[in-house]
């Protein structure tokens, strides 16, 4: 691992996770954000940090990705059904030397909504959100770049993220309304400390074309991760509707979470990977996200 290159096209909240990893394996890691005051705090820390604006191209400054494995993290645009930020990233990276490899951190949400039942990496991919279409487009972007420029693609199709200073409490404090339990289908997590070690193991054992699924393997509803969130936070938990009340009160955004419900199948991921999960299941995570949980 030491000898890679890196780059990673917006370093947040799990990039800088992957940063550290490497740095501490003495890997050289560019890390490209968007704002100049997280680049001087990463550019304190060891990384080479880069500025960048990926809404349109001339807001990319030339890529110096020859030889390196990119891991694109960059969330797609609020409107529209196509991802214009990575496709101004592949455009602009089509200029130069090609990189080693590309993991494109995806999302489940580009499968349709399978009400309640198990979705593998075979699984259709025909979302039914805005959201869910710019990440199928974003895939197909960097798996058509892959192949022109013969640069193997991994994809990894991330179910919810959580973790220390990613839990919901804004919306456990402002009291917004869940479903109720029994109408509140199933869905799926990660820790980001897990989900940083399989971009890693993805980047190092992962193979061209290849898909992996990206949760905890424990499925449980929106509901019950909130309630448990609210648990562990030592706050009340928020009051619960109907569906037919939540079309009416929820966000577009919220209700399209909540009303879509599938397992997804973490198994390629376990097996193909190689990956032992840290946190396994939502107590044992939330245990390692809430400082107090330790105290109470």
């Amino acid at each position: 691992m030491s000898m890679q290159k890196v780059c990673i096209a917006g370093c947040g909240y799990i990039g800088e996770r992957i940063a550290q990893s490497y740095l501490a394996s003495g890997t050289d890691v560019t890390c490209m954000v968007r704002s100049p005051e997280h680049a001087s705090r990463l550019g304190a820390a060891g990384f080479t940090a880069v500025v960048s604006t990926f809404d349109d191209q001339t807001g990319i400054p030339p890529l110096a990705v020859s030889g390196r494995v990119i891991f694109y993290l960059v969330p797609p645009p609020g409107g529209g059904i196509a991802d214009s930020r990575a496709r101004n990233f592949i455009a602009r990276m089509a200029e130069t030397e090609k990189p080693a490899k590309i993991v494109y951190i995806s999302a489940t949400s580009v499968y349709s909504d399978s009400a309640g039942a198990v979705v593998t990496e075979d699984s259709a991919t025909c979302p039914d959100s805005a959201m869910g279409k710019r990440r199928l487009d974003a895939e197909t972007a960097f798996r058509d770049y892959g192949a022109a420029n013969d640069v193997p693609v991994i994809i990894l199709r991330v179910s919810g993220i959580y973790g220390p200073g990613r839990l919901p409490l804004m919306q456990i404090s402002q009291r917004q309304p869940l479903l109720h339990e029994e109408e509140s289908g199933p869905s799926n997590r990660i820790h980001a400390d897990d989900l940083a070690a399989v971009c890693l193991a993805a980047a190092e054992r992962g193979s061209d074309g290849e898909i992996f699924n990206i949760c905890d393997g424990n499925p449980s509803s929106m509901t019950a991760y909130f309630n448990a969130c609210a648990d562990a936070l030592g706050l009340p938990r928020q009051p619960q509707v109907t569906l037919a009340e939540a079309r009416q009160v929820m966000s577009p955004l919220m209700f399209s979470y909540v009303s879509q419900s599938r397992i997804v199948d973490n198994h390629r991921m376990l097996n193909r990977l190689d990956i032992q999960l840290r946190y396994r299941n939502l107590a044992d995570g939330l245990a390692a996200s809430v400082p107090t949980c330790h105290h109470r």
